[in-house]
């Protein structure tokens, strides 16, 4: 643990254990935080804050481009790193990490764009002045799918806000949280100001994040369920608090569009880190009389995706994080086939050539899918395409939004009216149109309705992280 500045064993030296999803050997264990560690955490947190936050917004940026430029040096370790602990191939965690430190990078500039205003007041001797100030302490849960960007997504702009942070990273992926403090320590980030919990049990310190008075704020990424827990906990001490939570994505083709092209894109996204990406399709409409067309080419480049060690060159399909979640997936599977749905490629784990010793799933597309199918309703979070053919009569954006989530939709269609309309009324708070990644350091992301609340990145990721104030000077 990373504690006021000082790497620590926890209380007791108790300690838990790190696997490999591909390999299912250990790596490594790691300290398993105990209550007073937890406490002594938030406790560095809160003393550093008022020397933190007192300094200028341009000495905070420093600090910020410095860990930019030491984490670009070690891109390759840090990619490494994840793949053997998170499973995900080799490219895509490269990719992951460029995208991580873009945070680093932007929030340095954002740390210097806090502006406050004043505002014009009725009476002659009155003046209005507004300040935008730091929230104070933060309690921060990263998840195991993106074990570096996430870190940088939320600690970005704590930092540049002037805010101190307790980071609390996923217990599947300790040991890229446990790297990138180190690159916080070298970068002479003060003590105190970044505070780096590991536990296997995540809720002691779930409750200390919402039940400390000396925490002012949580940022969890994570279920929707724990969310919501969080959100009513949080609630009982008017906790500020954004969630980053499930999704249960829409692709949408329209039937003015390329089919072949449509489908080339929605491969990519959807099997993005396995499938585990809380953005990653779930759902894929599809015309009736373009689903032969669609699901030819879809079903050919997802039978030419190669799984195995992310290490391994060629590999496009990695791990499942653990048991519970091929089991989540084989039920899917199961349950759409049983009612219905046709197998058109995978469908089963994956054993030959060493497999066995991981969580490998084979990528899986289904066609025939309906409402009263469990993969309809509920994310999957794993490698598997349901296609869901629709007539003309039927409102497809309608179809789309029947879903208590929303966080990121796409759409296919040449027609820009088509597209503006789909932008407007779809019920989800990223939307791609014609794009399968419509991510990046500098656009806000986040969802609506039970994909959580909130914003981070862009303009808005800052906004999180500060209080504003009111002045009223009467001269």
């Amino acid at each position: 643990m990373f504690i006021n500045g000082k790497w620590e064993k926890a209380e007791d030296n108790a300690q838990f254990e790190v696997f490999n999803p591909a390999t299912g050997e250990m790596i490594t264990r790691v300290a398993d935080a105990g209550p007073r560690d937890i406490s002594r955490a938030i406790d560095a947190a809160d003393q550093a804050f008022p020397a933190w936050s007192a300094l200028t917004a341009f000495q905070r940026s420093q600090y910020l481009y410095l860990a930019w430029q030491l984490m670009m040096e070690k891109k390759e370790d840090l990619a490494r790193i994840m793949t053997m602990e998170q499973g995900k191939p080799l490219k895509a965690a490269r990719n992951e990490v460029q995208y991580g430190a873009d945070f680093l990078l932007w929030f340095a500039e954002e740390a210097k764009r806090v502006y406050g205003q004043t505002i014009p007041s009725a009476r002659p001797d009155q003046r209005f002045m507004v300040l935008k100030q730091p929230i104070g302490v933060v309690g921060a849960v990263t998840p195991w799918n993106y074990p570096v960007s996430m870190i940088t997504r939320k600690l970005a702009p704590a930092l540049a806000a002037g805010c101190t942070a307790v980071l609390k990273p996923a217990e599947a992926t300790p040991l890229c949280a446990v790297e990138m403090f180190k690159i916080f320590e070298q970068a002479g980030i003060p003590a105190g100001v970044v505070n780096l919990l590991t536990k296997l049990d995540p809720k002691p310190v779930g409750q200390a994040f919402v039940s400390d008075p000396r925490v002012k704020k949580l940022t969890f990424t994570g279920s929707t369920q724990v969310g919501k827990f969080l959100g009513r906990e949080a609630a009982g001490h008017m906790k500020r608090i954004s969630l980053e939570l499930g999704g249960h994505a829409p692709f949408i083709l329209f039937d003015d569009a390329d089919p072949v092209h449509a489908a080339k894109g929605a491969v990519l996204v959807k099997f993005l880190n396995t499938g585990q990406a809380c953005i990653s399709p779930n759902r894929i409409f599809v015309p009736r009389s373009m689903v032969e067309d669609f699901t030819r080419e879809f079903v050919q480049r997802v039978k030419a995706m190669k799984a195995g060690n992310g290490m391994d060159d060629g590999v496009r399909i990695g791990p499942l994080v653990g048991a519970d979640a091929l089991a989540k997936v084989e039920n899917q599977v199961k349950d759409a086939l049983d009612k219905g749905a046709r197998l058109l490629a995978g469908g089963e784990r994956l054993t030959q050539d060493r497999l066995e010793r991981g969580w490998f799933y084979a990528p899986t597309v289904l066609t025939g899918v309906t409402p009263d199918m469990l993969i309809y309703r509920e994310e999957t979070f794993g490698p598997v395409a349901p296609v869901i053919a629709y007539g003309p009569e039927e409102d497809v954006v309608e179809m789309a939004n029947d879903t208590v989530y929303g966080l990121a939709a796409y759409v296919y269609t040449k027609s820009i009216s088509r597209a503006m309309s789909a932008f407007e009324r779809l019920h989800f708070g990223i939307i791609g149109i014609n794009d399968i990644n419509p991510t990046s350091a500098s656009a806000p992301f986040g969802g609506m309705k039970e994909s959580g609340m909130g914003r981070e990145g862009a303009r808005e990721g800052i906004e999180e992280y500060l209080e504003t104030k009111l002045g009223g000077f009467s001269i």
